[in-house]
């Protein structure tokens, strides 16, 4: 039996497969690298893409869950939801750049607006989107 799910359900639950399967995907990555290297390793943002990607996709799941017991609008889950998929996304983009350019172990090495601005922006959205789902269930379903 079926059950009809949200449009914020839905994007949480595509994210988490796209994530998913990317992470595998960066996995064969990784794993083609440790193979091939002198010193069986992969690029530090190789590893950190894979480890990221499969982490991500679980907490887009979590996500999808809390919006399931939800009381606020459509408009509000959509963004509660978008804006945190969005941070995990670009995140993951980054480190896939990273990795391909094997450019750095530690992108935070030289300050720019995206070391800055950019992880307030990431920090912000990711803990205020998570923080309105978890809130919506805790007043919804717990007290």
């Amino acid at each position: 039996m079926n059950t009809p799910l949200s449009t914020a359900a839905k994007l949480c639950l595509s994210a988490s497969g796209f994530f998913l399967l990317a992470g595998l995907c960066f996995g064969v990555w990784k794993y083609w690298h440790i193979f091939n290297s002198f010193d069986h390793r992969a690029p530090v943002y190789v590893d950190i893409a894979h480890r990221a990607s499969l982490l991500y996709s679980f907490a887009a799941l979590v996500m999808m869950t809390l919006v399931a017991y939800s009381p606020y609008s459509i408009t509000v889950q959509l963004i509660a939801t978008v804006v945190p998929i969005f941070f995990f996304a670009a995140a993951i983009a980054s480190y896939v750049l990273h990795g391909f350019r094997d450019d750095t172990e530690n992108q935070f090495e030289q300050r720019n607006f995206m070391t800055t601005w950019g992880m307030v922006a990431l920090v912000a959205g990711e803990i205020g989107g998570i923080s309105i789902l978890l809130w919506g269930f805790l007043a919804n379903e717990v007290f």
